[in-house]
């Protein structure tokens, strides 16, 4: 899966961008730069596509509706924890304190994600991507894989089994001593979401199109967003070896890769710029022609179908 050398142009450092890829200090500056302001209204448009969604169906009350609402859901998910994802490099807000109180209690707590610990277990995972030490080495081994082995793992996150799976470590955290603080967080903001809703007459919408979701659809997404990110890399110094490139488009965008999630490779080379400098970073690396059109795939589904070759002839 990995790119031939010959893919590869030596062709770094120049005069804006380091050896690494990384931009020079001064280049760097002007993409650093943290939007608080705009990324108000983006934790607010998080939350009218999640809470949103679930009222336009409740006001429509058919079974389609509900059925839209359980896919959209499944994608709100994807935006809850991709801002954590964020808030977790502290690049959502300037202040620190409203970075780690938006990221810890308004995203990931939300979304059943332990703040504190995905932080630490992300970083690991920057520092030494596909590392003996990779946390998410699960998710990313032994690709390419068969067709019908990915079609397996995607129908166990499609029926709850992944979901489950992810879920029980969180109870099981509350009976321990070193792990209780969170687990009690998260599970205190999922009562006051369902309390929130049987408040207003609807109990039955946060098992059906809360907790469900997030244990099935947003399980699916989240394996196809990782494996289109590092299934089948190696470990290396040249982060194009670690991270696929795909050319993004609307679709994928809306469903898999919000918040220019999907310019992975850019993240990589730098974790420090925020997500909406992500396209300009890329700019960046492909004007230098460290980053070429060869390296990239055009679609997702020919990145996934490459990820599930392997016996094909």
């Amino acid at each position: 899966m990995t790119p031939r050398p010959a893919l590869l142009p030596d062709v770094l450092p120049t005069d804006r961008l380091t050896k690494s890829g990384r931009p020079v200090p001064e280049v760097r500056a002007s993409l650093r730069k943290i939007p608080s302001v705009k990324n108000v209204g983006t934790v607010a448009g998080a939350y009218l596509q999640s809470f949103g969604v679930i009222a336009i169906a409740l006001w429509i009350d058919r079974w389609w509706a509900y059925v839209v609402a359980f896919l959209l859901m499944g994608r709100a998910f994807a935006l809850y924890n991709i801002l954590a994802h964020e808030a977790a490099h502290r690049l959502l807000f300037r202040s620190r304190a409203i970075n780690d109180f938006v990221g810890r209690w308004l995203l990931a707590y939300p979304a059943f994600n332990p703040f504190e610990i995905y932080r630490r277990l992300h970083m690991s995972h920057h520092r030494d991507e596909l590392g003996p030490n990779e946390p998410d080495a699960a998710l990313y081994a032994g690709y390419p894989i068969t067709r019908a082995s990915l079609c397996r793992k995607l129908l166990r996150d499609a029926l709850f089994v992944s979901g489950w799976k992810n879920i029980k470590p969180l109870l099981l955290a509350l009976t321990k001593a070193t792990s209780r603080t969170t687990a009690s967080r998260i599970v205190l903001v999922q009562l006051g979401i369902w309390i929130l809703f049987a408040a207003v007459g609807y109990w039955w919408v946060y098992p059906l199109l809360w907790l469900a979701p997030s244990m099935t659809v947003w399980r699916v997404l989240n394996r196809l967003r990782a494996i289109a990110e590092h299934g089948g890399m190696t470990r290396s110094d040249d982060r194009r070896l670690t991270t696929h490139m795909v050319r993004q488009r609307r679709l994928a965008r809306f469903w898999v890769v919000p918040y220019n999630a999907g310019w992975h490779l850019a993240h990589h080379v730098d974790m420090g710029i925020p997500w909406r400098n992500l396209p300009k970073l890329h700019e960046e690396l492909v004007a230098s022609g460290w980053v070429t059109d060869e390296l990239e795939y055009p679609r997702y589904l020919a990145l996934w179908s490459a990820l599930a070759s392997r016996g094909e002839h």
